[in-house]
C-alpha cells in the first residue's frame, strides 16, 4: 500500500513569474535592428465547432480583423490576426497590462475559445540592410518579397526551434518562438546577423 506524500507548502503561497529578456536591450548590429517586443500580448483564438460564422462576424465588429487565409495574417486599428493551424489564429498586440486574454475574451463574448501566449512566447522584430542574408541562413522559407510579402505567414523551424515568421515589410519581420529557447533563439538570430556583416 502507497500513501500520498503531503507537503506542508500551498501552491497558491509561490508567486510564478515570467522571465524577459527585456534587459539585453534592443541590439544594432551595423544598422541591422533585433529588437525584443515585450510591449506585444499574444493571444490564440480556437473556433469553436460549427462557429467559424459567428467568430466571424464577431472577430469584425470587435477589432475590424477578417480571420486570416493560412499563410496570411490581417491587420486592423493597432492589433493583427495570425493563422497558426486550421480554426486557431494568433491575436497580436500592444497590451500594458496582463489582462490581455480577458480583454479578448469578453469581446468575443464566447464566439471564440481564447488562451493567453503572452508569457510562453518570445517576440522579436528584426529590420536592417542584411536582414534577409541573416534570415536566410537559419529560415528554410522562401522570405523574398515576391514569395513573401507583407503580411505574409508562416510556421517554420530556425536553427532547431520552432518559429513563426511575419513579414511587417521589405526586409522587415516580426518572429515569435517559444520562450522555453528564447535565449538560444536569439544567440542564433544575432550570430547569423553577425557571420552575414563579418
Amino acid at each position: 500500500m502507497t500513501s500520498t506524500r503531503r507537503e506542508s507548502v500551498n501552491v497558491a503561497d509561490i508567486k510564478l513569474t515570467a522571465a524577459t529578456l527585456s534587459a539585453v536591450g534592443d541590439i544594432d548590429i551595423a544598422g541591422n535592428r533585433i529588437i525584443i517586443r515585450d510591449d506585444l500580448a499574444l493571444v490564440s483564438v480556437a473556433t469553436p465547432l460549427g462557429g467559424e460564422d459567428a467568430l466571424k462576424k464577431t472577430l469584425t465588429a470587435a477589432f475590424g480583423l477578417n480571420i486570416p487565409a493560412a499563410t496570411l495574417s490581417s491587420t486592423a486599428k493597432g492589433m493583427r490576426a495570425v493563422s497558426m493551424a486550421p480554426d486557431a489564429m494568433l491575436l497580436i498586440f500592444a497590451h500594458a497590462t496582463p489582462d490581455a486574454e480577458m480583454h479578448v475574451r469578453a469581446k468575443l463574448g464566447g464566439a471564440g475559445y481564447t488562451t493567453d501566449q503572452t508569457d510562453s512566447m518570445l517576440a522579436i522584430e528584426v529590420s536592417g540592410p542584411a536582414t534577409m542574408a541573416a534570415m536566410e541562413r537559419i529560415c528554410p522559407l522562401d522570405l523574398q518579397h515576391g514569395s513573401f510579402g507583407k503580411n505574409a505567414s508562416g510556421r517554420t523551424v530556425m536553427q532547431h526551434m520552432a518559429a513563426t515568421i511575419i513579414a511587417l515589410g521589405d526586409a522587415h519581420f516580426l518572429l515569435l518562438t517559444a520562450s522555453s529557447s528564447a535565449k538560444s533563439f536569439l544567440h542564433a538570430l544575432e550570430k547569423s546577423y553577425r557571420n552575414v556583416i563579418s
